[in-house]
């Protein structure tokens, strides 16, 4: 039996009782079957409304399982191109190059052995090229000056 069940219960044994409605005490249980009635009905839309919430966050959590499988997939992809790392100058952890952009400070990652070439490089973030400087070069460049001495 339902909340609102046995509140319409206790105001029909009320009217079963044949109470005056005129009299304090018939006034006073009159009074009460209604608060009942009214709490009754509170509680009802409260567990109607609980219910589609209930509803909405098991969507919701379905969705978030979606999303969480689509992204931690792709983080086994990314672990699949560890696998594909063909340099053979390298490691695959002693591949990756630091650089900041100087125009907006944010932190490239890069795989040293693409920079063989000692390009310029493009910032992903706010789009400014860098000027890659390559080791080599400036190595090579250090061992012309000396010979010209």
């Amino acid at each position: 039996m339902t909340v609102t069940e046995k509140a319409a219960y206790l105001k029909g044994m009320l009217e079963g009782m044949k109470l005056s409605r005129e009299s304090d005490e018939g006034k006073l249980f009159a009074a009460i079957a209604d608060l009942l009635e009214d709490l009754s009905l509170s509680v009802a839309d409260l567990e109607e409304e609980t219910s589609a919430m209930r509803e909405y966050i098991d969507e919701m959590d379905n969705d978030l399982s979606a999303v969480e499988t689509a992204v931690y997939e792709d983080d086994e992809d990314e672990d699949d191109d560890d696998e594909e790392h063909d340099c053979v100058n390298c490691d695959r952890d002693e591949c990756v190059v630091r650089l900041e952009c100087p125009a907006c400070g944010e932190e490239i990652f890069v795989e040293s052995c693409e920079l063989e070439d000692c390009e310029q490089l493009e910032c992903p973030s706010c789009g400014e090229m860098l000027d890659v400087v390559c080791e080599e070069a400036d190595d090579e460049d250090d061992e012309d000056e000396g010979g010209e001495d």
